[in-house]
């Protein structure tokens, strides 16, 4: 990798492909699927990303053959590539004419432990109360969802903080502190007893938070500070439709954030055990990008947002 070259040859030789290249790769993730999407075959968006690289002076991507990831540096290029973009996107559109309209649309991501709760009953209210605006909405892990905001895949997050590095460029408005929880199907022979310790669920099939989640994090030294480890034999899922039909239906017991279990408890199908998980509580709130201001619409979600979230 050669040295970045001056201010006024970088842009003497950059060019719109470079860019819309780089967009394409980073949002999909995959050099095959930005080539369906820009008409070109791999090898050409492979040769195209090489040399905006070698413009830049840095590695803007790390190829994989699962796909790539963006490197700090590409990060950090990717906001201003973004806006180069989006820019020439409205210069075109205003071509049309002020009387072209477009459809407002709201793309929305969240973690999985959340859609149950929060974000179902936000999108009920804002849809009643925006029955135009569309919703888009998407599931991940926190790590996941960062990546999509970054990517200008979506507009706003409900997530959680994140290391310093994963959060650079993006703005955290936290909302409530989320405690993890243990959750049995009613009638549960654990949910009549009064008191509990931790090492009373290791006794019971467990359903418990994926690895690399913050709620496993929690779930993890929750146990340590007990001298416990999880057990062999425990289903992982971070789907809480999932762990909330599973634990319905057996005699397992699932440890996940409050608001995952909420409606479940809320009609009766579940019961939260008696068991301290004082020190597990982790911030959710809503991420968006620094760089941009959210649309009307969007902050009209965000809103809806805060109000179910400051009720709950």
């Amino acid at each position: 990798m050669h040295s970045a070259l001056s201010p006024g040859a970088f842009r003497a030789r950059i060019r719109l492909r470079h860019l819309h290249c780089f967009v394409a790769v980073a949002q999909t993730q995959h050099l095959g699927r930005a080539g369906e999407q820009l008409g070109l075959t791999q090898p050409a968006v492979s040769k195209t990303l090489s040399e905006l690289e070698e413009l830049a002076g840095a590695r803007l991507l790390v190829r994989q053959r699962a796909g790539t990831t963006l490197t700090a540096a590409g990060m950090r290029f990717l906001r201003h590539a973004l806006r180069i973009v989006g820019d020439i996107d409205a210069a075109a559109d205003s071509l049309v004419g002020a009387q072209a309209r477009t459809q407002e649309r709201i793309r929305v991501g969240a973690l999985p432990s959340i859609v149950p709760a929060l974000l179902l009953d936000a999108v009920t209210r804002f849809r009643t109360l925006h029955p135009d605006v569309g919703l888009a909405v998407q599931s991940g892990m926190n790590r996941t969802l960062i990546d999509w905001l970054k990517a200008d895949l979506l507009d706003v997050v409900i997530g959680r903080m994140d290391d310093p590095a994963a959060m650079e460029g993006l703005w955290f408005e936290s909302l409530a502190g989320e405690p993890l929880v243990f959750a049995v199907r009613a009638g549960h022979p654990l949910a009549e007893q009064p008191r509990l310790g931790v090492a009373d669920v290791l006794a019971w099939p467990l359903v418990v938070p994926a690895v690399g989640s913050i709620p496993r994090h929690s779930t993890e030294s929750l146990l340590a500070r007990h001298g416990l480890t999880l057990p062999d034999g425990c289903l992982e899922t971070a789907d809480a439709y999932l762990g909330r039909l599973v634990t319905a239906q057996g005699d397992g017991v699932w440890a996940a954030p409050l608001s995952a279990t909420r409606r479940a408890v809320a009609a009766g199908e579940m019961t939260l055990l008696a068991i301290d998980t004082q020190g597990t509580e982790e911030p959710i709130g809503l991420l968006r990008r620094s760089d941009r201001v959210l649309e009307p619409v969007a902050e009209a979600f965000a809103d809806t947002i805060r109000q179910i979230a400051a009720a709950v």
